[in-house]
């Protein structure tokens, strides 16, 4: 798990290569199995492999969203806060968790933040996506996750890159040491 986590780095580059069918339902299933609150599971995963959608998916959010246009495969995470009202914290762990298969699966993806974002001044983010992929009205939106093969490979994290000085034992004024 460790190795995944040291070379998973967000991928915003990808080849023009569809994400077979079979690695797609991986993602998925890793996104059903994660944990959440009394077992709720408030999310849901809505597949976009249409390149016209993912087009128009580009133009989310001004910054950070226009690498989907040349993603073969985007993954909106949909959270029910009726269900729980912890549901951004369960819907963000399933999204970790397709991250980390992916990487497992030989791809490369990247975290579209997309609660408590705009598109413009007029609409939120998640106001735009709504109204490009029926969501309905009771579903908030999370997240988008780019997914496909990686068009640049990036450098693994190494133990140089961790931040020991953010570990405490027992006290905040207690550092840990390894």
């Amino acid at each position: 798990m460790l190795d995944l986590l040291y070379h998973r780095r967000s991928t915003r580059k990808f080849l023009d290569k569809p994400v077979e069918v079979e690695k797609v339902k991986q993602l998925i299933t890793a996104g059903l199995l994660a944990p959440s609150s009394k077992n709720n599971r408030p999310w849901e995963f809505l597949l976009v492999d249409d390149a016209d959608q993912l087009k128009a998916m580009a133009y989310t959010k001004p910054h950070g969203s226009s690498f989907l246009a040349n993603a073969p495969l985007a993954i909106i995470i949909l959270g029910a806060p009726g269900k729980s009202d912890v549901w951004v914290e369960d819907c963000s762990i399933a999204s970790t968790l397709i991250q980390v298969e992916a990487e497992s699966l030989g791809l490369g993806s990247c975290w579209v933040q997309v609660r408590n974002r705009s598109h413009d001044e007029e609409i939120s983010a998640a106001q735009y996506l709504r109204r490009h992929f029926d969501i309905p009205a009771d579903m908030e939106v999370l997240s988008i996750i780019g997914i496909g093969y990686k068009g640049q490979e990036r450098t693994p994290l190494d133990d140089d890159d961790l931040i020991w000085s953010k570990v405490r034992k027992n006290s905040y004024d207690s550092k840990m040491k390894f």
